[in-house]
């Protein structure tokens, strides 16, 4: 991949015009107590939130997870995560899996008490609470463990309430000029209809929306990134890692509820800076599988790729 059309540029901007993949209507994310986002623009404009940036970062982790095997995708064998282990070793959770990445409570913290884990990074990051924060280092330590913490952010509070790291790669799906198609169902019991209690047939409402045009947006922070102070290797890969998640969403991701299952129209489109094409995930995936092997060999990794954290008496 040619790297030299993002060497000056802040931001890499992405975007698509998606569409339901059948019929018209689809269904957003929502929220508790408000239901669907609505909002409007400035000219008035009926505006509605499809999918939200927290959830896009939760899809962008599992385009490289299989779930099949419970590990990673063959091609990115390597890549450091922080992997918690139940007492007869099976998988517990890991980084990647879960909501707080590497400060998950099962990571640094289990039962109320810090975890081996735990003291051995607040050490390699040197934090101390009267001392001002060295993010250089605190980056460089996360990547070492779990480079998806670097792009999708982390806040590690259980260990200081300043040790954050900002997303790298983030996104969302809107939807512009929405109206809503408003449905029902009935959940039905054919053996005791007449129960009560919601247990015999309870019709519902079913609100779906239709909008003249829906767009994923996707900013990836290559000042952020060049700022942490990497190597060229460690940088260019955590660019190619970012952007094979963002075709991997395309290609395979854009069924986002049972309802709503999208399609991009025509291509995907960078928006700034001129002039650079994304690969394909073909191309990207491989990029990415070599300077993470470039990466390991200079000794930018934990060896081995997956710590292990091991919980006493977990369930």
């Amino acid at each position: 991949m040619d790297y030299t059309a993002l060497k000056n540029a802040p931001r890499l901007l992405i975007e698509a015009k998606l569409k339901p993949l059948q019929g018209d209507r689809f269904q957003p994310t929502g929220f508790a107590d408000l239901g669907a986002a609505r909002y409007k623009t400035a000219d008035g404009t009926d505006m509605l939130l499809v999918e939200s940036a927290q959830s896009v970062a939760n899809r962008l982790e599992m385009a490289i997870w299989d779930e099949a095997t419970e590990d990673l995708i063959s091609e990115l064998k390597g890549l450091p995560y922080i992997r918690v282990n139940n007492p007869d070793g099976s998988m517990l959770t890991n980084s990647i899996l879960e909501a707080h990445r590497i400060n998950s409570e099962y990571i640094l913290k289990f039962n109320t008490k810090p975890t081996e884990f735990h003291r051995r990074i607040q050490e390699e990051i040197g934090y101390e609470k009267d001392k001002p924060v060295n993010n250089r280092r605190l980056v460089k330590t996360v990547l070492k463990y779990d480079p998806n913490s670097v792009l999708h952010g982390s806040f590690l509070e259980e260990i200081g309430g300043r040790l954050r790291i900002m997303r790298a790669i983030s996104g969302f799906v809107e939807a512009s000029n929405v109206s809503t198609a408003e449905s029902g169902g009935v959940k039905n019991n054919h053996v005791q209809p007449e129960l009560k209690g919601g247990e015999g047939n309870v019709p519902f409402p079913r609100t779906e929306f239709t909008a003249e045009k829906i767009t994923a947006y996707f900013n990836l922070d290559l000042a952020l990134l060049r700022g942490y102070g990497l190597s060229e290797e460690a940088t260019n890969f955590l660019i190619s890692l970012a952007l094979f998640k963002v075709r991997r969403f395309f290609n395979e991701g854009l069924r986002l509820r049972t309802a709503c299952d999208l399609d991009v129209i025509d291509s995907i489109i960078v928006t700034r800076p001129n002039g650079f094409t994304i690969p394909s995930d073909v191309e990207l995936l491989s990029e990415a599988k070599s300077l993470l092997q470039k990466c390991i060999d200079n000794g930018l990794f934990a060896k081995p790729s997956t710590t292990v954290v091991q919980i006493e008496g977990a369930k």
